[in-house]
């Protein structure tokens, strides 16, 4: 379980910053280069690169390199643990909230 959630945490910290999940949700329309993805932001190259690598390091991409271009791709299994993960807290809460809903019904229904 600690391996899960350490996987967990580095995907859910990449999500956490607005350019990361901006990077991903332009990967989601397919694979681009590290200057393509940029260009939209105002923040130096360098800059950018740290947002790329901590993608990469969280498993969420993958970059390539040939010549002189890197591109990059999505890594779709990654999103497959974090939709394990939200699935099984959704099923816990939904258990929980019916629970709740039973409990307060058969309340109202014993003061009437």
């Amino acid at each position: 379980m600690d391996q899960y959630s350490h996987q967990l945490d580095g995907i859910f910290q990449a999500l956490a910053d607005p350019t990361r999940r901006a990077v991903l949700v332009r990967l989601g329309n397919g694979p681009a280069s590290i200057s393509d993805l940029a260009e939209p932001f105002a923040m130096a190259l360098p800059s950018f690169m740290k947002h790329i690598h901590f993608l990469e390091g969280s498993g969420l991409i993958k970059t390539r390199k040939q010549g002189r271009v890197r591109t990059c791709t999505i890594e779709k299994q990654q999103f497959a643990a974090v939709d394990a993960w939200l699935s099984a807290q959704r099923s816990l809460w939904e258990g929980r909230t019916d629970r709740l809903e039973q409990f307060v019904t058969r309340t109202q229904e014993t003061k009437t």
